[in-house]
């Protein structure tokens, strides 16, 4: 069972609990969320919109190195929608095939958020997408959302994209009303996103989390006005700990506990990292959100 149990929270659970079933099972909170996915999938419903994507792709020998570096899905139709944000490689497996959990996610701590919106919001993620490029490997975006999405509808059917900007930050706001504010980077801001832009925007140092076997690795940086120092060993509850170079999930928090901020995202810090377009979402207190409470 080792790399399969899971700790949980949600917005009705607010402190952390050990998952009733293994993440890779279908009634674990993944597994009960990619279900309404796959379930749309089969019904072949036009009123519903979906996208998974991942830079690293299930089923193939590629990297999607040209989009970037993002692991996700969506699913909405013209009232509400979730989405998932998460950290882990060849997940999730395209709909044809039904729920499963790879092999490359039990290795290594891992993160995923779930945050549900009302459908004006997605009007305003469409436009973060274009920002971050997502490498899109299974979606279906009807027509009846073309006004509203069409950056994920030309995302969808690989079109040629609009003008990407730099770099775009937009405030959303769930469904039960907590207020996010959502980062999003193109290929073009070539920097490390952590120190040049969400700690000098939010006002506090932060405590980072990411990936560090690979590539170059960026130490703790003290050279701007708020400062980013890396996370070295993590501890969980049950008396449960980890060195950082064991963990593949991407966050950061304030290093003061009073500032509240907390940060689930999907890019390393990590210098060939810089490049890579990129979602990284703050929300103003710590909380995380499920599409599915547990029961």
């Amino acid at each position: 069972m080792l790399g399969l149990e899971y700790m949980y929270m949600d917005a009705l659970a607010p402190q952390w609990q050990l998952g009733k079933y293994l993440i890779n099972t279908t009634q674990g909170a993944l597994g009960r969320t990619l279900k309404q996915l796959y379930d749309t999938y089969e019904s072949k419903r036009n009123t519903i919109a979906y996208a998974i994507y991942n830079d690293e792709i299930p089923e193939s020998d590629s990297r999607g190195w040209k989009s970037g570096h993002t692991k996700g899905f969506l699913l909405l139709d013209k009232s509400q929608g979730f989405w998932v944000i998460h950290s882990v490689p060849l997940f999730p497996p395209i709909p044809e095939e039904g729920y499963g959990y790879p092999a490359t996610g039990e290795s290594f701590g891992q993160t995923a958020i779930c945050i549900t919106f009302k459908y004006d919001q997605f009007t305003e993620i469409d436009q973060q997408m274009l920002s971050y490029n997502p490498g899109i490997y299974s979606c279906s975006i009807p027509n009846i959302f073309q006004a509203d999405l069409p950056n994920l509808q030309k995302l969808c059917a690989k079109s040629r994209l609009p003008v990407v900007p730099l770099r775009h930050l937009t405030k959303l706001r769930s469904a039960r009303g907590e207020t996010f504010l959502h980062f999003a980077k193109s290929h073009s801001f070539i920097d490390d996103i952590y120190v040049a832009w969400i700690a000098q925007e939010l006002k506090t140092d932060l405590l980072a989390e990411s990936w560090q076997r690979s590539g170059q690795k960026l130490y703790s940086n003290c050279s701007l006005d708020y400062h980013v120092y890396n996370i070295n060993l993590i501890g969980m509850p049950l008396n449960s700990t980890f060195h950082s170079i064991n963990d593949h999930s991407k966050w950061a928090v304030s290093r003061k506990y009073k500032d509240q901020w907390t940060c689930i995202g999907d890019l390393n810090r990590a210098a060939e990292q810089a490049w890579r377009s990129v979602y990284p979402g703050l929300v103003a207190s710590i909380l995380y959100l499920r599409r599915y409470k547990e029961q």
